[in-house]
């Protein structure tokens, strides 16, 4: 910093000690004023004390039950009992400021009219939609969890919209997957219904085939040509006839049969994974898991988070004691330019009497 910047601080703090020590009587009456108006004005009459209510909770790892206590899948590293990260986290901040749970608190508590806002109102609803947004905060803290924090002037009502808006939310999340998983169970309970009956067609017809005679295709097949064989060195031609007629039938239907317990067999297999499918969608569609760990719940608060008002008392007097001491200063100022002015006046009259 060079010297010339040093004298000029030098100076600007000289004339502002001069004039706190000149005007100290008048700065304290300044202060007194401020910090009493700032009590006054800061007080329940002029603004309305808020309580606040917080709730904190963390998202879990995973939302559905059949992939986590169902599924076979042993790549699933999800834990029912594992806290989310950063993606639940976002997942569930989403939800809090969607319209969805905004608009049933709105209605619950009837917010309209406490806040005061008249029905006939040109923009109601902007207001309102304002009221609620300044009153209800929702953020991630610095460890992962979501805070959600609710201000009113009814201390008992805070705690209890914030609790509701955390009980809203584990609700909706609910109700939004439960329509996507009661489609996927029908979906899936349909596809499994017809695979149930496409075997039970087959195997119908496989028992019709069995009362012609077809049992096992290969195995009587290999039994009948060895029998036969047996009765054409005996030449029993009545055997022979017996004989032939059932390699007839195994001819005519043998086919159809070894098609249709193939097709049976590979159908099974499906309808094995279809239920296992089945099995899934349904416990997804019927039963629920908690969305949330709530790690503390809200409770009335005992004084008021809003105004705080030993920092409205503290800025007040400094701002009132700050512009007074710059009025002061320009004041002075003015008045020392007048008097250097009337001065030179003086000085250049005197000297032209002087002259003459």
């Amino acid at each position: 910093m060079s010297s010339k910047n040093k004298s000029r601080q030098l100076f600007t703090s000289a004339v502002l000690f001069s004039i706190v020590i000149k005007y100290r009587k008048a700065l304290l009456v300044v202060a007194v004023l401020a910090i009493v108006l700032s009590i006054v004005f800061s007080g329940p009459y002029f603004i309305t004390p808020l309580y606040k209510s917080e709730v904190i909770l963390y998202p879990t790892a995973s939302n559905s039950i059949s992939k986590v206590l169902l599924s076979n899948n042993f790549n699933n590293t999800k834990d029912v009992l594992e806290f989310g990260e950063d993606e639940q986290t976002e997942q569930l901040l989403q939800v809090l400021n969607s319209n969805k749970i905004r608009d049933k608190i709105i209605e619950k508590y009837d917010l309209i009219n406490h806040y005061r806002i008249k029905p006939n109102e040109k923009y109601r609803f902007t207001r309102l939609y304002k009221e609620y947004a300044d009153n209800f905060n929702f953020r991630r803290t610095e460890y992962m969890a979501v805070q959600i924090t609710v201000l009113d002037r009814d201390a008992q009502l805070a705690a209890d919209m914030a609790n509701d808006v955390a009980r809203l939310l584990d609700s909706t999340i609910n109700g939004m997957q439960k329509k996507v998983a009661v489609k996927a169970f029908r979906i899936v309970a349909s596809e499994y219904q017809k695979q149930i009956n496409l075997i039970k067609t087959k195997e119908d017809s496989l028992t019709k085939l069995r009362e012609l005679g077809v049992h096992d295709y290969e195995s009587q097949a290999e039994m009948f040509n060895r029998q036969l064989a047996i009765e054409m060195a005996k030449g029993n031609t009545q055997g022979i006839k017996r004989l032939q007629k059932k390699l007839d039938i195994l001819a005519r239907y043998g086919g159809a049969y070894v098609s249709l317990r193939d097709a049976l067999e590979h159908d099974k297999k499906q309808l094995s994974q279809l239920k296992e499918k089945y099995e899934e969608a349904r416990v997804d569609a019927e039963d629920r898991l908690p969305h949330t760990f709530i790690v503390s719940s809200a409770y009335k608060a005992e004084k008021s988070a809003y105004p705080i008002r030993w920092l409205i008392v503290v800025i007040s007097t400094l701002s009132s004691l700050l512009l007074f001491i710059v009025v002061i200063g320009i004041i002075d100022s003015l008045k020392n330019n007048e008097m250097a002015v009337l001065k030179k006046k003086r000085v250049n009259h005197i000297e032209k009497k002087a002259l003459l």
